[in-house]
């Protein structure tokens, strides 16, 4: 059963709002089963309105619309609905009591206006409002098709957020499920790489996507996630969670054997909380010496909860100097390798921790020290005794100066990841 999205709103066209709804209703719509491939964002106009609304229901089985159900002369969703069914509106009485006695109990005079959102067309079933006064609607719509007149259904839902989901939750889901008389689990995997772009991920996934596509379900995407990694998920459908579950388990084992170790983590994993969970596990605690990401490192793993069992502390070592006298830098460039191992090594000195992370690079807009914009050079080192103690890399990265930061931030913790994997 397929059910698209139109989003009523001039402020969503100006950028005034961002269309936070048709995302989140696409998503939970795929989560059960259901086929979401239009989404449109419409002002307040009657004629635009009832124009795309008819398109749509002329594609697909079921349309919800977002927003335009204030009391304003501008929220024109009931009447575009009830000129596409061919009816008129009509004041609910009902749904006219509870709008006045929200106002009266808080002490509040109702303006008239209030009422237009008590107005419902003939024929349509009131979703009853929990935590506003516009109410939602069911609106059974028959078009003209082929093979004769065809019943589709058209759902109203307020433009706030947190209505709008409340009330897909309670009504309009089970009436979507009832409707097709299937009721599906969709479950997702999500597996988290770093160091690959995604058309190299892609290239190396090719022989597993052409079984996918063969099968038909799962089915696999890539999405570029800037420093939370690039995401590899498969989906699948299935009666329910533990048959969605065996579903996705082989495949999920094939594309670990592929790409190895630039696997990270899955689903709610991210780059800091594995880093945190492998340090921990080693009972060492670990310093940070930044230049060129500031603290942005810091703040990550600091976001973590109970990264404060591993994290010892940051020393944002910015300027030269601060390199030199503090971090025991050797004076001279220090956009090297050599001044991020010195850094690391600092770090580690001076905040007493097991291990030290350093990063220095050039962000932009200007080269220093010989070196381009998006150059990072980082540096790992672990406690005495460890074989190859102390480990860099030197990166090139894109994007502009706040990209190639927060590239930076990953980038470096891929680095310690991938060492402290190597250690027994």
């Amino acid at each position: 059963m397929r059910c698209d999205v139109l989003a009523v709103g001039t402020e969503l066209l100006l950028g005034q709002i961002v269309d936070t709804n048709s995302s989140w209703l696409g998503e939970n719509l795929a989560m059960h089963g259901f086929d979401s491939l239009s989404q449109v964002k419409v002002g307040d106009n009657i004629g635009r309105i009832t124009g795309h609304l008819r398109r749509m229901l002329s594609e697909s089985d079921a349309v919800i619309m977002c927003g335009g159900l204030g009391p304003t002369h501008d929220d024109l969703t009931r009447e575009a609905i009830a000129e596409v069914m061919g009816v008129e509106l009509h004041l609910n009485e009902d749904v006219a009591d509870v709008i006045r006695h929200l106002f009266s109990s808080r002490n509040r005079t109702m303006p008239k206006n209030n009422l237009r959102q008590a107005m419902v067309p003939d024929g349509a079933t009131i979703i009853p409002q929990t935590r506003g006064t516009a109410p939602g609607l069911i609106c059974p719509v028959v078009i003209e098709t082929d093979s004769g007149p065809t019943e589709r259904v058209v759902y109203a839902v307020p433009g706030v957020p947190h209505e709008m989901r409340e009330m897909f939750e309670r009504a309009i889901l089970p009436d979507l499920q009832e409707r097709s008389g299937e009721h599906w689990t969709i479950a997702s995997r999500t597996l988290r790489t770093w160091g690959e772009s995604e058309s190299g991920l892609n290239e190396r996934l090719d022989d597993i996507i052409r079984d996918l596509d063969a099968e038909g379900n799962p089915t696999l995407a890539f999405l570029a996630s800037g420093w939370e990694g690039l995401k590899v998920r498969l989906t699948g459908r299935a009666p329910d969670e533990s048959a969605a579950a065996a579903l996705l388990a082989p495949w999920e084992e094939k594309i670990r054997k592929v790409l190895g170790d630039q696997v990270f983590g899955a689903d709610n994993d991210t780059m800091e909380s594995v880093v945190l969970d492998l340090l921990r596990a080693r009972g060492w605690t670990v310093a940070l010496a930044e230049s060129v990401t500031g603290g942005l490192v810091s703040g990550r793993l600091t976001g973590v909860v109970g990264a404060s069992e591993v994290f010892r502390g940051t020393i944002v070592s910015y300027a030269s100097e601060v390199k030199f006298d503090v971090l025991g830098v050797e004076e001279g460039p220090v956009v090297t390798e050599e001044a991020a191992i010195a850094m690391a090594e600092g770090a580690r000195k001076v905040l007493r921790a097991d291990v030290g992370l350093a990063l220095t690079g050039v962000a932009g807009p200007s080269e220093q020290d010989g070196m381009r914009p998006g150059t990072l050079f980082a540096a790992v080192a672990l406690p005495d005794g460890e074989p190859d103690r102390v480990t860099s890399a030197h990166v090139r990265l894109p994007g502009d100066r706040e990209m190639m930061r927060q590239l930076s931030v990953i980038s470096a913790l891929d680095l310690l990841r991938k060492r402290l994997l190597e250690i027994r």
